[in-house]
């Protein structure tokens, strides 16, 4: 099972034809790209059910709302999945994307809940060593680069933290995501599922720990 040179193909063809017309007229074979992507999201998500508790797993719609964008292109270039982790105390969740040029998978916390973000700046303020272990685990460093993503950061500490703090750089941050990116050679090998699923893996520290946060109080109480 993986991703076939057609379906990557019709990828880089959408790039290029963005337009309904196109799409509609290459139906059958979107078709074949879509189904062939959905096995490898299938196989990735009975891979990840070995060492993790999975509670759905959702492929992305090809089609983009164009309502509010400046970018009218009707559709997604590229194939998306994202697997939730089970029940109130496994929190995170893994996403893959295949996209020609630019594939990628990521974990974590893309934009958490004002609530759960102030939990985890508190966490930061009060002691940050257990997330600095974190980062500079070495399965984390190697698939990881030993940071954290984030879709946004404030320009200083968040209001009430101080400006000053140690870990200012952390406390900053709107979300916690670990990213790693792929060629379209590795995407293509027969080993990719592999080679995801090991990523993968590599988060479960870093799910574990902030898991543990966002159900405990800053005593270590369980809230859930």
């Amino acid at each position: 099972m993986q991703i076939e040179k057609s379906t990557f193909q019709f990828l880089k063809n959408l790039q290029k034809n963005n337009d309904r017309d196109w799409f509609a007229e290459h139906k059958p074979t979107y078709e074949k790209a879509k189904e062939n992507s959905k096995e490898v999201f299938t196989a990735i998500h009975h891979k990840l059910q070995n060492h993790d508790e999975i509670e759905k797993s959702k492929m992305m719609r090809i089609y983009r709302d164009v309502r509010f964008s400046k970018d009218k292109t009707p559709y997604k270039a590229h194939f998306a999945n994202s697997y939730s982790r089970l029940g109130k105390e496994l929190r995170g969740g893994y996403f893959l994307r295949i996209r020609p040029g630019e594939s990628f998978l990521a974990g974590g916390f893309w934009e958490p809940s004002k609530d759960d973000l102030f939990r985890i700046r508190k966490e930061i303020e009060q002691d940050s060593s257990e997330i600095r272990a974190i980062l500079d685990h070495a399965a984390y460093k190697k698939h990881f680069g030993g940071t954290f993503e984030s879709f946004s950061e404030l320009k200083t500490a968040p209001r009430g933290f101080d400006k000053e703090h140690p870990d200012v750089d952390l406390l900053r941050k709107k979300g916690f995501i670990a990213t790693k990116n792929f060629t379209d050679a590795e995407v293509l090998s027969p080993n990719f599922i592999d080679k995801v699923d090991e990523s993968y893996k590599a988060l479960r520290p870093f799910f574990d720990l902030f898991s543990d946060i966002l159900t405990t109080n800053l005593n270590g109480e369980k809230m859930v």
